[in-house]
């Protein structure tokens, strides 16, 4: 089978939320035999030459570079039009020109899609099948967005979610089948009533990489692990530390909270003057971390999909505890494979818990990592998506 994939982010390396659910897939394609086209955007010459190392994964690799100042004055451009400013912010002419010339050549078997900021670049009608992986429905982040942040803020959120949720509509229409990360976010995406055929495929972890050390946990030591130039992270992290980790100190004095992922803004670095509070910025390997910690946490309000931060402590036999919103798009079963709370109370007791009671912890953490070996390998994930491609391909013949 010949592939043209296309996907809003250089997956390569797949260090992040949004490089991880595409590299796996190219990965599998690759790795069943069939011949890739990759299509995507980097921001920097930098991001390009690092992202070649994907060439190993697919047969060609075809790259758009857009500066940040460029692409944000195509969002700007877009805003008193009814396209998206999304849409601005991952276009590039260069890759627009490739995929246009590729798809002309009319020898593709199957145009798969990730994230509907990628949908841009297959306009023409395809007359070849067609997937839109979704991933997360990305409108209703941005509507999630207009109830957090204050005016005038709150009001572009609301009109570019508004403007994308016409768009994802508009672009379920016209793709052979529609595809989402979790049950929930395919739920939003039926709510449309526009795609014809939908399905999803959940988000993996590499139970290999991401497994239990043999080195002892630090009993007072609790984690978070994130981008932290991504607001819901940098809302959940004020939150927490504002509202529940005095809670805790207050029970379990000496408790310790480290903040691990890349670019801080400063409200999040000024979190470091807290009593026990570490932040550290970009690290090589957030393994370390995890590892040495007792629990994790993800206190967020926003969260659309899985989240690969609840997967990766999971998988590394560390326990969770996370707000409903972001286990929702776990598939982990509360009190059994994974701890929620919601208020600082609740969350503070449900801490302290795992921080007091060695046995309940290692509870936890061993019905974590079976839970994701069981229902989030990659190979389980994989076979899901094959036969989503085999249904799609077959109405087409």
């Amino acid at each position: 089978m010949n592939v043209l994939f296309v996907c809003h982010r250089l997956p390569f390396p797949p260090k992040r939320g949004g490089k991880i659910r595409p590299f796996n897939i190219i990965r599998h394609f690759k790795e069943q035999g069939h011949c890739v086209t990759v299509g995507s955007l980097a921001r920097s010459e930098e991001e390009a030459e690092e992202g070649q190392g994907l060439r190993q994964y697919c047969d060609k690799l075809l790259v758009g570079c857009i500066g940040k100042m460029s692409a944000m004055t195509q969002m700007i451009a877009r805003l008193p039009t009814p396209s998206p400013s999304s849409m601005g912010y991952f276009y590039s002419a260069r890759l627009h020109r490739a995929m246009r010339t590729e798809l002309s050549q009319d020898n593709y078997d199957l145009v798969f899609v990730h994230c509907s900021s990628a949908a841009q670049y297959v306009k023409a009608p395809f007359g070849i099948p067609s997937i839109l992986d979704f991933g997360d429905m990305d409108s209703h982040k941005w509507l999630d967005y207009s109830s957090f942040k204050p005016q005038p803020l709150a009001l572009g959120y609301w009109l570019e979610g508004t403007k994308l949720k016409r768009e994802e509509k508009r672009l379920a229409r016209r793709f052979d089948l529609c595809t989402c990360t979790t049950q929930a976010e395919l739920d939003t995406l039926n709510g449309l009533q526009a795609a014809e055929r939908t399905s999803w495929f959940p988000n993996g972890v590499d139970a290999e990489f991401f497994s239990p050390r043999e080195e002892p946990y630090n009993p007072n030591s609790i984690c978070f692990i994130g981008r932290m130039d991504y607001y819901p992270n940098q809302q959940g992290m004020l939150f927490f530390c504002r509202s529940v980790l005095p809670l805790v100190q207050g029970k379990r004095p000496g408790t310790e909270l480290t903040i691990v992922g890349a670019s801080p803004s400063s409200e999040i670095k000024d979190l470091a003057s807290l009593p026990g509070v570490t932040v550290t910025g970009t690290v090589d390997d957030v393994r370390p971390y995890i590892g040495r910690a007792a629990l994790s946490v993800a206190p967020l309000a926003i969260a659309r999909g899985t989240q690969n931060k609840i997967l990766e402590s999971m998988a590394m036999g560390v326990p969770v505890v996370a707000s409903d919103t972001a286990a929702g798009g776990v598939d982990a079963v509360p009190d059994e494979h994974i701890l929620t709370a919601n208020t600082p109370a609740d969350f503070a007791d449900k801490v302290v818990r795992l921080l007091s009671n060695p046995v309940e912890r290692n509870r936890f953490a061993e019905a974590a990592r079976e839970r994701v070996i069981t229902n989030h390998s990659w190979a389980t994930s994989m076979r899901k998506l094959d036969g989503i491609v085999a249904a799609v391909r077959s109405d087409q013949t």
